[in-house]
């Protein structure tokens, strides 16, 4: 039976996943969001917006790997401001 290796890198990848679910979380209790209209075609809330940025993220990662030579490191940062633009203008 194989079994997976807990590297570093997982760690800290599913635990910034857990803290991120955790904080958004809490964000909800404390100050419930209502939905809104950005730049995407649907009426979203913040968990929508996360949801969708995760996924997106995940495929440029994907992308990067399958299609270019470049730097892991490129599409990590990549990914980082197209959350922070989707979070507050999506």
């Amino acid at each position: 039976m194989a079994w997976m290796s807990w590297t570093l890198p997982t760690a800290m990848f599913f635990i910034t996943i857990a803290v991120i679910l955790i904080s958004m979380t809490a964000w909800q209790i404390i100050s419930p969001c209502i939905e809104r209209r950005g730049f995407l075609p649907l009426a979203t809330t913040r968990g929508d917006r996360l949801f969708i940025g995760l996924l997106s993220s995940a495929f440029i990662h994907l992308a990067f790997v399958a299609l270019t030579d470049v730097n892991i490191a490129v599409a990590t940062a990549l990914c980082a401001i197209w959350m922070i633009v989707l979070m507050r203008w999506g």
